[in-house]
């Protein structure tokens, strides 16, 4: 374990790099690196720290985490329709959970970045023949004839990402965050009747509450905060060149003695995956050097007394929501694996986030070929969750998920539409991981509320 003394924006460097990117065009990459390290800032540290504020109250169990958006994003998913249907939904569900959980909520989206994916090889043979992977489109294209990785996309993403992220600023501060326009919602997509009934109670109660508040006079016109909201943006810090030249050291707004410290100003919040959480290596060693909120995904591999030594580099000073472990075991592992990491942490002093991802353990290969992913399995995960929380008096403090805000998308099975594999040629556009659709993300938090709420009557 290092000294944090000894840590540099480039220390990194000097460890072992996991998912590296080798570019043949070292002239075309150096220009590349010199232009980013120049190119202002897609986020202020105002903006982190008023993040770090409301992550701290999440830890405490005063607010829920909700993260959510695309597996990887796509520079063409940079459009007007993509961006409000991302934003909508995760509006639409922090709202329920409003409500619904009886909980503020704090919206992190996984956009305006995510732009890069890990894999576990860096070649794919095809039709007999190596190609290099798919590693996202900040990497490489999709099209076997674009595989060679090009500089000039680390470029793109960051102006693809700051275009994205201007117009979401640009929509939350005109009035698209307005809680009034929840009334249009629609469950005809929920064949069960019984659990459309359930959904339509608690949309029913919504616009109750909201109607109330209107006559009395709490609208937007009286409360201009009833029409914004904070949003915040995140990725995974996967490419540490890239990340590096957004780092910036720049003065601490909470600190009275107006410290200067070393802020990644590409994102308000950073997670470092499955793949690349060495405990010597580079991407803990950049992670551990910056003031951002930061995640780390907890799965199987990770061994208890691993996850306490990782949590002692990356927080030495035991700060409040500094980290939120994001699990990812699959429903017929989460059984054996986190009660030992609940207890791990409990060993310690580190005021941590507990996280749910319940997409990635629990992928699967459909008989038509196709990656899928079955809602009961997402759902069932959820649920061992919080009832392993509650037996270890732990919280369950956020979920995590890989959706989109496209409707009709055919991409997981199960949910209230009753999609089965037949359905998944129908509308299957992933290039990546299979992800939520539309109907199917308003399912989940639904039933989450349902158990947050539970949970607090419990108490």
């Amino acid at each position: 374990m290092s000294d944090n003394n000894q840590w540099s924006l480039y220390s990194w460097k000097n460890k072992e790099i996991v998912q590296n990117v080798v570019y043949k065009d070292e002239k075309k990459y150096n220009r590349v690196m010199e232009k980013l390290e120049v190119v202002p800032p897609l986020v202020h540290q105002n903006e982190i720290e008023k993040l770090k504020e409301q992550l701290a109250e999440v830890a405490e169990n005063k607010r829920f985490l909700l993260q959510g958006g695309d597996c990887a994003e796509l520079f063409e998913y940079c459009n007007k329709d993509n961006i409000e249907n991302q934003l909508k939904i995760l509006l639409k569900q922090s709202l329920i959970l409003i409500w619904g959980g009886r909980t503020s909520v704090v919206r992190i989206g996984r956009m305006a970045g995510q732009y890069a994916k890990p894999r576990s090889s860096p070649v794919e043979i095809i039709d007999g023949k190596e190609y290099p992977s798919y590693r996202g489109d900040i990497i490489n294209g999709y099209e076997l004839d674009d595989r060679e990785p090009d500089p000039d996309r680390l470029l793109q993403s960051y102006f693809h990402s700051g275009a994205t992220l201007n117009y979401i600023r640009s929509l939350i501060n005109t009035g698209f965050a307005d809680l009034h326009k929840a009334e249009h919602w629609n469950l005809s997509h929920i064949r069960n009747q019984t659990l459309r009934e359930e959904h339509e109670a608690i949309i029913d109660q919504l616009r109750t509450s909201l109607e109330f508040m209107n006559i009395v006079g709490i609208n937007k016109y009286t409360n201009p905060s009833l029409e914004t909201i904070d949003f915040f943006v995140s990725h995974e810090g996967l490419l540490l060149d890239y990340e590096s030249q957004l780092t910036k050291k720049v003065v601490d707004p909470t600190d009275p003695k107006k410290t200067e410290k070393w802020y990644n100003l590409g994102t308000h919040f950073l997670w470092i995956g499955d793949r690349t959480r060495q405990l010597n290596g580079a991407h803990v060693e950049y992670f551990r050097g910056i003031q951002n909120p930061i995640g780390i995904k907890v799965g199987p591999s990770m061994k208890p007394q691993e996850l306490i030594d990782l949590l002692d580099i990356v927080d030495p000073n035991f700060e409040t929501g500094r980290v939120t472990l994001i699990t990812r075991y699959g429903v017929d592992k989460i059984d054996k694996y986190l009660p030992d990491h609940i207890k791990a942490v409990q060993s310690t002093k580190h005021k941590i986030i507990w996280c749910c991802d319940p997409m990635h353990g629990n992928t699967e290969k459909s008989s038509l070929g196709l990656k899928t992913r079955n809602f009961d399995n997402i759902l069932g995960e959820l649920k061992r969750a919080f009832e392993i929380h509650k037996t270890m008096n732990s919280h369950l403090n956020g979920v995590h998920f890989e959706m989109t805000g496209e409707k009709g998308v055919t991409e997981c099975i199960g949910g209230s539409m009753q999609l089965t594999e037949k359905d998944l040629k129908k509308n299957y556009q992933t290039n990546c991981d299979p992800r939520l659709n539309y109907e199917q993300s308003l399912d989940i938090i639904l039933l989450i509320a349902q158990m947050l709420r539970e949970s607090s009557k419990k108490k």
